[in-house]
């Protein structure tokens, strides 16, 4: 793997850095490859990967609705 050296890199973007690193508890160095990965979708999901993701999501919520109730949530959302 590559090694860059970043500099000048503005107050306000180190400190961003900074809260996100302790926030998902990974190192400064860590949070910066995460962002130029996310940023550059380096990691893009399969369409197996992202239906996979769905289902589980939609398996932890108890709620069942109706297609009908879907659209009609979305309609009622509308102007």
């Amino acid at each position: 793997m590559a090694n860059i050296t970043l500099k000048n890199i503005p107050d306000k973007a180190y400190e961003l850095l900074k809260e996100r690193a302790k926030r998902n508890q990974r190192s400064i160095n860590s949070e910066i490859i995460i962002a130029i990965k996310n940023h550059l979708h380096l990691e893009k999901p399969s369409p197996d990967e992202i239906l996979a993701k769905a289902r589980e999501f939609r398996s932890k919520i108890k709620v069942k609705l109706s297609p009908e109730e879907i659209e009609s949530a979305i309609n009622e959302g509308r102007p």
